[in-house]
This record gives C-alpha cells, structure tokens and sequence, in this order.
C-alpha cells in the first residue's frame, strides 16, 4: 500500500496497536493506539480522508499502553559526561523511563562550569530525553544537607545575578532546589521567570517561607519528607504546602521505595495530594551495584540491604530503586490507588511541574509517541521512543504472547 511520504521523501510507517488497555484522561479501557512517525494520532482522517490503513499492526493482547516515565535524579561519575548521559539514557529505558532530568547534586562551582554546557536537552538515539537539568543545591540549608558535601553549600541567596554566577550556565537547567529560608530577596520569581522550575528542599523551612516561595512561583517539593524537618502540628513548614489553598496545584516529589518513605507516610501525602504526587526513585549511578563499598564521583557509597549509604555513616544518599518499582509499591500498599492513579504519578504529574503535558506524560492524539507496553502486574514489557522501540523484554512479550515486528527496534 502506499506510505505517507514526508517533506523529505522518506516513508512514514504508521502503526496500529490494537485490543490494549490505555491509560487516557484519567480512566483505563481497551482501544487502540495509532502512531504516525514519532506523534500519536487520530486514525479517522486516515479512513475517511485518505482511504489509508495501518502499515503495521501489533496485537497488544489487552496488555496496558501508558505514557512513559519521567527520571528526575542522575548522580555524576568521574567520567566523561556525554557517555555518562549516553549510558544512564540508555539504561532508564529498560524500567519505563521514556525522558528524565539528569540532576546534579551540589558541586563546587568550577564543576557547573564545566558539566552544565555539555549536558543539553533533546534526544538520545536508543535511549530516554533529556529534558533539561535539575540542579539540587548548592543554595541549601546545611542543617538538611543529606549527602551534599557540606564544604560546598552556599547558605544565603542574594541575587538572581548570584546564582547565575554559581552555575555559570542556566541555558540548560529546568528545574533548581532551594532552601526557602535562604531567600530574602524574592529570587525565586526570578528564576520562575526565566522559566525555570523552582523546587523547595534540603530545608529547615517554617510554613510562612514556604508559603512565600509558592506565591513567588515555587511549584515542588524536593523528595518530600527527606532532608526537611518532621511534621509538627504547630508549624508544619515545607509539609504544609500539600494544603496550600490555591488554584495553582502544588507538586512534590517523593521516593516510593519503601525504604527512604514508609508506606503510611506515602499513604499521608497521597490522601492529602494525590495530584501533586510525582514518583522519583532518587536512583544513583550505584543501582545495580553489588553489596560493598563503591566510589562513586568523589563519594565513597556503601550498599547494603538493599540501601546506599555514605560510606561508615547511616546517611542515605540516594536510593537504588527503579521508577517501575517505585510505581508497583505505590499501587499497593496505598488503597484507593488505582493502577491509572500510580502511573499518573510518573508520568502525567512530572509533564505538569515541566508544562508540557500536552506533548508528553499523555496519549492525547499529537503528544510524542513516547510509551511504555505494561503487563498488569505492572512490569515493562517494552519501551518506546518517538516510535522506536528502545527496549523489549522478549521473554515477558512472549508471556504475555504479543509477537513484536523487529522494525520497531532501534
């Protein structure tokens, strides 16, 4: 038959993912997904316009079609950062993560000025996005510095031209965290209105300057619960804002590995915002590693028990959790979450805090055709991106008995 052609006289293949379950405005229920390119459309103008069919046509089995995941946390090794980003890339893909922020903990300023510049959104070829930078510190509260190395913090934000100045380059960052208290200056509206996501954490903050910061644009909570003081009923500080009374939706952050959260704390912050909750799995370049001490940037991590520590301390310093991990546990150990509810918090919610819902962390006819094929114990069966498939489990897909076309493969 014959193929749409583009400007540039190639073919575009468009393909048809019939009897599946989609994760679409909220609900789930069987349909089918139509991808043209690298762009989810709508199939009529194709009968009833163009007389046009599928190319391809791929019998999901009712196995679930849901957007991707987003990463927000990446740790720096010591080697060149163009393959470090080409591997991490490459390596998301395998647990649902179609697009990620790589983030940089807190660095001495000479490293931004040598990592941001090099570290630039847009696509990887057989991997995950990148969509931009998440700068976490080094304008933090010492007092909640986790495993950020104390001697580079910077504990007072003046400045917008401060910051700049720190990072040298904000051409790439989209999202930065900051210590609410630390802001005297208003610089948080600032930051916002260069586009730039700003998120609270690593904080000692009480509920008046977290409030301030959310009405100068703040709209995220850095890994809630971590790096921030406990709950107090008379002063609930950055907890606070999961109530904030405002049209404008408040997101956080929070790490679902059963191990940096327990399950009734992930129960409390869902019942009190389930719209804001977005799932990072808070993972370092030390999942995947076996048990025993790893160095890992300038850092010496210790894993065990399935944690990662800073080496001879009890501080954790990162999870070795993946995101899918991180959506299961969610889906059940919290009642009332449905399984559209915990792969909403991967990936429509993250979309949001980055406004770009429209194109990804959706299935709505012209987002990305970035998705994720699911069996319904929510385990990744394949990965695409732009309409390439990036990764197949084989042996799941034949479980699962979908027979995948190898020209989806990249």
């Amino acid at each position: 038959m014959d193929k749409m052609i583009d400007n540039n006289n190639k073919p575009f293949i468009i393909i048809r993912f019939k009897n599946v379950k989609l994760i679409k405005n909220g609900h789930l229920f069987v349909d089918d997904l139509w991808i043209h390119d690298d762009i989810i459309i709508n199939p009529e103008p194709l009968f009833f316009e163009q007389r046009k069919e599928a190319d391809i046509v791929v019998d999901c089995k009712q196995a679930i079609i849901a957007p991707g995941g987003f990463g927000y946390d990446f740790s720096t090794p010591d080697i060149d950062i163009n393959q470090a980003l080409q591997v991490v890339s490459k390596n998301l893909v395998r647990y649902g993560v179609t697009s990620f922020c790589p983030t940089l903990i807190t660095q001495p300023s000479s490293n931004y000025r040598m990592l941001l510049p090099h570290m630039k959104r847009g696509p990887i070829i057989g991997g995950a996005n990148i969509l931009g930078i998440h700068v976490e510190g080094p304008f933090i509260n010492p007092e909640k510095k986790g495993a950020h190395p104390e001697r580079h913090i910077q504990n007072e934000i003046n400045s917008i031209e401060q910051i700049e100045q720190y990072y040298h380059d904000l051409s790439n960052v989209s999202i930065i965290t900051i210590a609410p208290e630390l802001d005297k200056n208003n610089v948080c509206q600032q930051l916002v209105s260069k586009g730039i996501v700003v998120s609270l954490g690593h904080s000692n903050a009480c509920l008046d300057d977290s409030e301030r910061a959310f009405r100068n644009g703040a709209s995220m909570i850095t890994h809630l619960f971590n790096a921030m003081p406990l709950f107090h009923h008379r002063d609930p500080g950055l907890l606070g804002l999961l109530t904030v009374d405002s049209e404008r939706q408040m997101y956080y952050g929070i790490i679902a590995d059963g191990i940096h959260t327990h399950y009734s704390a992930l129960r409390l912050a869902f019942y009190a915002n389930r719209d804001g909750m977005v799932l990072v799995s808070d993972a370092i370049s030390a999942a995947g590693l076996e048990t025993g001490i790893h160095k890992i940037g300038s850092e010496m991590i210790e894993i065990k028990d399935n944690r990662a520590y800073l080496a001879g301390t009890n501080t954790l310093c990162g999870s070795i959790a993946t995101l899918d991990h991180c959506v299961r546990y969610l889906q059940t150990k919290v009642p009332d979450c449905s399984i559209v509810d915990a792969i909403e918090c991967a990936t429509l919610h993250p979309a949001c805090v980055l406004g770009i819902e429209h194109r990804k962390g959706t299935l709505e006819f012209g987002a990305d055709a970035d998705f994720i094929i699911l069996n319904d114990q929510l385990e990744i069966l394949a990965t695409f991106v732009a309409g390439k498939c990036v990764f197949i489990d084989y042996e799941k897909m034949k479980q699962s008995k979908i027979e995948m076309n190898k020209v989806f493969c990249i």
